[in-house]
């Protein structure tokens, strides 16, 4: 482990830097997990099975008795992305009761139906409306409630929660938020707040109006004044529209805004204590969350001084611009219009199947825009894409090792450069040194010596990259931990990503690669999605969700990557913790369907 950290004179002079940087996000992640924690002053917090559904209990500690707020998360969420207005509500009396659907978060059940057509949207309807039937009874028998219900739903949930309680009188007050649906009437469901973030698209707010405004006939949806309360909270016809400034889909579960409607909509409907919007505590986490992840980013910097300098060269491809394009602009193009009429449906994870099968074949075809750049090189006589300068420890690696000598163009090019002990120069032309030998003939201990640094910056970095940011992740924002069953939809997805990171770092780094040529080739894989929607709409239009998902990821393990990659010279550590967490993350996020 000593040969993982020790100092580098290389890099002694980072070594300051490094720990002003490491304090401040230190800092920043004190002052979020301070946030989090204070949320919860005051409430006690139970984790629950109902059925083989997850939940979790947020209900004042003082024992009061109160209504019962059943919260249902959206598509691809969870309920730790419901948490705001658990913690929001429980601080303010209430008793909060949220949980995860079937096919989501911690739920080991799958979903029901799909969207390929109406028969299976049905029956996912049928089955999310069964799943919180089940919570909702199980609320019923709560010794805290006091014998009140509502319902609070995001995105898909919205079109759930609005149908249970159309059906459902008992149901005194909804809240909705980025709602759709078409279940809405002029009386039911009863005392309806819809909220949404002020910057999601017109054709979502449109249908808000609609609904708002059947409790108001003489006004036109499109003059519908926002925050005023139409109909009466006394027989239930209630309602109101909210558009939180400043946020979108997903910003508007942490708008203080959306959080201080639904506590004060809910005092309304309950003539409880309150009814000021600007009285109750509110849970916005918004900036906590943002502490969270810039304190993990900074943090990640220095820990990345830390690895071990494993070539004394940067290794890689180091093309250059003219020769990149054949292996980032070619997969983007062909990869979509290949896979056009591929099964999507390979995993039962939805999108899964596709999004292995466009990592893998990506991965392939910019394998072979690589050869083709090696074929050129060496008909021009120029260095090989293999690499301008290897460690000799990287080619003492067994695998490694033994394939660039088998090929004895390239082992006869081998020679010490700069007088380094540990360093081979593929110079074109150049012969061995004397008693330099090669991998085969090195001894066991230097073959040993060589492979474990390697390896344990790789388990380093991916633990970091992983774990640091997937378990504060899971804690407060959105699932992490995986249900048993989703492990192998991991390992199926690392048949994707593991190729595709290991090519495309080794495509992108090298001695004068240019520095763009990373987010270059992330922004091509990300067009080549966009295609992927456009080519075939009707089966991958959840795609259009993940996009800004994997952008997110490409960002903030790029950047892991890189500095890693300037420490050790070695791309294949960013690229195996890389793949690793897109495999895991998109695992536990998207639903899991029945098959």
């Amino acid at each position: 482990m000593s040969m993982l950290f020790r100092k580098s004179s290389r890099s002694g002079g980072a070594y300051p830097a490094a720990l002003l940087v490491a304090f401040a996000a230190l800092l920043a992640l004190a002052a979020a997990v301070w946030h989090f924690t204070r949320a919860a002053d005051g409430i006690s917090v139970s984790r629950l099975v109902i059925g083989q559904t997850p939940a979790t209990l947020f209900a004042p500690a003082s024992g009061a008795k109160a209504p019962v707020v059943v919260i249902a998360h959206g598509f691809a969420g969870s309920q730790q992305l419901m948490q705001p207005f658990a913690l929001t509500l429980a601080r303010n009396g209430y008793v909060a009761l949220s949980f995860d659907f079937p096919g989501h978060g911690a739920n080991p059940q799958p979903l029901a139906g799909g969207a390929d057509d109406e028969a299976a949207l049905d029956a996912s309807t049928r089955a999310l409306l069964a799943s919180l039937g089940e919570v909702v009874a199980y609320a019923h028998t709560l010794e805290q409630g006091d014998g009140r219900l509502a319902l609070v739903g995001h995105s898909m949930a919205s079109d759930i929660v609005i149908r249970y309680a159309r059906e459902h009188p008992e149901v005194a007050a909804t809240v909705a938020a980025s709602a759709f649906s078409k279940e809405v009437t002029a009386t039911l469901p009863k005392n309806l707040l819809v909220i949404y973030g002020a910057l999601e698209p017109s054709m979502l707010l449109d249908q808000g109006r609609e609904m708002v405004a059947q409790a108001s006939p003489a006004t036109p949806p499109t003059q519908l004044r926002e925050r005023e309360t139409f109909g009466s909270f006394a027989d239930g016809t209630a309602r109101r529209l909210v558009l939180s400034s400043g946020v979108e889909h997903i910003g508007v579960l942490y708008s203080r805004e959306t959080l201080a409607e639904t506590a004060d909509w809910l005092d309304h409907a309950f003539a409880r204590s309150g009814g000021s919007a600007g009285s109750a505590f509110i849970d916005a986490r918004g900036g906590a969350i943002g502490l969270l992840y810039l304190g993990l980013l900074l943090l990640a910097w220095p820990l990345s001084c830390l690895l071990p300098r494993l070539s004394p060269q940067p290794l890689g491809a180091a093309l250059s611009w003219r020769e990149a394009w054949p292996v980032i602009v070619l997969p983007a193009l062909a990869t979509p219009l290949l896979l056009a009429y591929a099964p999507a449906d390979l995993l039962p994870l939805l999108l899964g199947g596709y999004l292995v099968q466009h990592f893998a074949l990506y991965a392939v075809l910019s394998a072979l825009g690589l050869l083709w750049v090696e074929r050129t090189r060496r008909r021009q006589q120029r260095p090989p894409v293999i690499a301008a300068s290897v460690s000799r420890r990287f080619l003492q690696t067994p695998f490694i090792g033994r394939h660039l000598v088998a090929d004895e163009g390239v082992a006869a090019r081998l020679a010490l450069a700069d007088g380094s002990p540990d360093v081979l120069s593929l110079g074109a032309g150049a012969a061995p040194a004397a008693g330099t030998g090669g991998p085969e003939s090195a001894p066991a201990s230097l073959t040993a010596r060589g492979t474990q640094p390697l390896l344990l910056a790789v388990l380093a970095t991916s633990a970091y990259s992983l774990f640091a940011v997937g378990l504060p992740t899971g804690a407060w924002v959105s699932n992490f931990i995986p249900d048993v069953s989703r492990a192998p939809l991991i390992a199926a997805l690392l048949l994707g990503t593991l190729p595709f990171f290991v090519v495309e770092e080794w495509a992108t780094r090298g001695v004068g690669a240019p520095r763009a040529l990373v987010p270059a080739s992330r922004a091509a894989f990300l067009v080549s999605l966009m295609l992927a929607v456009a080519v075939n709409a009707s089966q991958l239009f959840f795609l259009v969700i993940i996009i800004p998902v994997i952008l997110v990821l490409f960002l903030v393990y790029g950047l892991f990557s890189e500095w890693v990659y300037r420490r050790t010279g070695q791309p294949l550590i960013g690229a195996v913790a890389s793949a690793l967490s897109f495999a895991w993350l998109i695992a536990v996020s998207f639903p899991v369907m029945a098959r």
